[in-house]
């Protein structure tokens, strides 16, 4: 049987609620090295929900919190895109070290897609898909985004973490599924 993931969005809910989903995102934990390729959980939480243009998330399967990550509007060139606008930026995707290697990834980064999708819908914005960037040398991260269906577009360069590929998904067609 196949994991399954939720979003929670930690700006959606009450404070109480919210409360609790800090809570298990302070909880989360990295293999030693992924601190390169992503901040600390909590702080990137909070810089979220401090950030108009970010959408923190929590990534959560069977009750328990996962992962994290944030969607960004309006910041799309952080990752090598072209533009700002035409794309939600994926950042901080993270998964929990004792909960790697069992799918969440790949299945936490379709659903950060859908999520995005919906929003630029709710919205009515111009974006047509999500944008990341992954260091080159984070093998489980290319991968997982790959099996997520996301698309290498290039080499980047510009971020202070050293060469990354620009990976990128488009959202479905109109009347696809």
């Amino acid at each position: 049987m196949h994991p399954a993931v939720w979003l929670i969005s930690l700006q959606d809910l009450d404070d109480d609620a919210r409360a609790i989903q800090l809570e298990a995102v302070a909880g989360l934990e990295l293999l030693p090295g992924q601190e390169n390729f992503v901040g600390d959980p909590l702080r990137m939480a909070l810089a979220g929900l401090a950030e108009v243009s970010r959408r923190p998330y929590v990534i959560e399967s069977n009750g328990e919190a996962v992962g994290m990550l944030t969607l960004q509007a309006g910041a799309a060139r952080l990752a090598g895109w072209p533009d700002d606008h035409s794309a939600w930026l994926l950042r901080g995707f993270l998964i929990d070290r004792r909960h790697q290697g069992k799918g969440y990834g790949p299945l936490g980064a379709a659903a950060a897609v859908a999520a995005a999708e919906k929003l630029s819908r709710r919205h009515r914005t111009a974006e047509t898909g999500v944008v990341l960037s992954v260091h080159e040398t984070n093998p489980a991260g290319l991968s997982a985004y790959r099996r997520a269906g996301f698309e290498d577009r290039g080499q980047y360069l510009g971020g202070s973490a050293g060469p990354q590929q620009t990976m990128f998904r488009a959202f479905a067609a109109p009347g696809r599924t």
